[in-house]
């Protein structure tokens, strides 16, 4: 099965997450979604990832829905999510993709995120830190939820 895992981030996280799914998939390959990518047709599996912020997927993801929703839903999709407040998954899955790629995804998860205070503006460290009671570096990536993202998808 060719899969191409695409991800949005801002500071890293999507991409390291995707690179962790990438490796549990032979040949696979991974893009940036601010960068150029191949063709979706030539993908039997389409991974689609971006962090979260204030309940959002970042907009070159949306941009992407937009584009191609046709195309995923045609394909073996699947959705994964990263940042540090897992506890809204359901409703960052419900108010950033339709219905009809929720229900088509094999796999939809939220598999954690950093928070890397070096890599946060001000405003962002501040908010950090209300919301976890930390101003350090944040590393909840689910490594257990990754492998069963990745199983899910290869069924």
């Amino acid at each position: 099965m060719k899969t191409i895992i695409l991800y949005a981030t801002k500071h890293g996280a999507a991409q390291e997450i995707a690179q962790k799914i990438a490796d549990k998939f032979d040949g696979s390959i991974i893009h940036n979604l601010k960068q150029s990518f191949p063709s979706l047709s030539d993908f039997d599996c389409i991974i689609l990832g971006s962090s979260v912020y204030a309940g959002s997927i970042r907009s070159e993801a949306k941009a992407f829905l937009r584009k191609n929703e046709n195309i995923l839903l045609e394909k073996s999709f699947g959705i994964f999510l990263c940042g540090i407040g897992k506890d809204g998954e359901k409703s960052y899955l419900d108010s950033n993709f339709s219905e009809a790629l929720l229900s088509k995804a094999k796999a939809k998860s939220f598999l954690g995120g950093i928070f890397d205070p070096k890599k946060a503006n001000g405003f962002e460290r501040f908010i950090i830190k209300i919301v976890t009671k930390s101003s350090g570096y944040i590393n909840i990536i689910d490594e257990k939820m990754i492998n069963q993202f990745a199983d899910a998808m290869k069924t």
